[in-house]
């Protein structure tokens, strides 16, 4: 996710750049035929490119609209997930009983809550199709690590140790049945967000749709320069980058925001979200927390 408000134009034209050269000399041809060898029958009237413009302002509208959806949605999806990792700290810290605090029930919570730290890098870090168990050797004990290695989700089997200990718990006493109840629901929504990131994650958006926008993108973009070069001259050029420019842009915004979970600037910011969850948990443990060195630098913002 960009950090920073100041996202500099190299990154932003970056993103074009090849687009606006190929537009830029594609006007230059069509500058050079009409002027140098008197193609004027090149001119077609203005209003073909602006009711195709319309019609393509509309398609990336609602194409932007849709991204942006999947984009907010997974972003809620991951302020749920901050909310029940707290809420399941503070019932496991809170809710055990004390006349049975001990050595071994304090392990077990210490335990418990760094686990759950765990849970939510490893989940952003498979959403992103990375190493799972990337950096979990500090928060996990070798035991759990090779627990989870043999499974292909790694996120599903955190949350099945969950159920173990909580069913533990149970069996020594430290929790009653109606407080186990209740963290096995905090258990299950966070098993429930963890299957709406999996969804939005393995739903991809329509190529079809993204394919015809881009083929429009193509055709307003060809037909623009024969309908300004008679009224701008060679000023057509600049003016056609600079609306080409505005039209690509849009359709790269869409494109972006429509998989929130692909490692790029514009992701949900699962790995910041995963660090402060963690900060959090670990000072409801009475614990210092020191942040991890992660950040990639990239010109003059950063990337998670």
């Amino acid at each position: 996710m960009l950090l920073k408000k100041n996202i500099p134009l190299k990154y932003v034209f970056g993103k074009i750049r090849y687009e606006l050269l190929l537009v830029t000399i594609y006007s230059l041809v069509i500058n050079i035929l009409y002027y140098q060898y008197d193609f004027t029958n090149l001119v077609i009237p203005l209003g073909v490119p602006m009711v195709l413009g319309t019609v393509l302002s509309l398609l990336l509208a609602f194409r932007s609209n849709q991204a942006y959806d999947r984009w907010w949605e997974a972003r809620t999806i991951w302020g749920a997930i901050v909310n029940d990792s707290r809420s399941l700290t503070r019932q496991m810290l809170s809710l055990m009983d004390a006349t049975y605090q001990s050595e071994e029930m304090q392990h077990f919570q210490e335990r418990f809550v760094k686990r759950q730290a765990a849970w939510c890098y490893s989940l952003g870090q498979t959403l992103r199709k990375t190493d799972p168990l990337k950096g979990l050797d500090r928060l996990l004990s070798r035991r759990e690590l090779n627990y989870v290695m043999r499974y292909d989700n790694v996120p599903a089997a955190l949350l099945l140790l969950h159920g173990k200990d909580l069913k533990h718990a149970l069996e020594q006493g430290w929790i009653n049945q109606y407080q186990q109840i209740a963290i096995d629901k905090t258990l299950s929504r966070l098993c429930d967000a963890m299957g709406k990131c999996e969804r939005i994650k393995n739903t991809v958006f329509p190529a079809t749709y993204s394919l015809y926008t881009h083929f429009t993108v193509i055709l307003f973009i060809m037909l623009l320069p024969f309908a300004l070069i008679d009224i701008l001259g060679f000023m057509e050029i600049p003016m056609v980058v600079a609306i080409a420019a505005s039209f690509l842009l849009i359709e790269k915004m869409g494109i972006n925001l429509q998989d929130p979970f692909e490692n790029k600037p514009t992701d949900t910011p699962v790995t910041t979200i995963a660090r402060n969850i963690e900060k959090d948990l670990r000072q409801m443990l009475h614990e210092q927390y020191n942040m991890p060195e992660e950040q990639t630098e990239v010109s003059n913002y950063y990337v998670l």
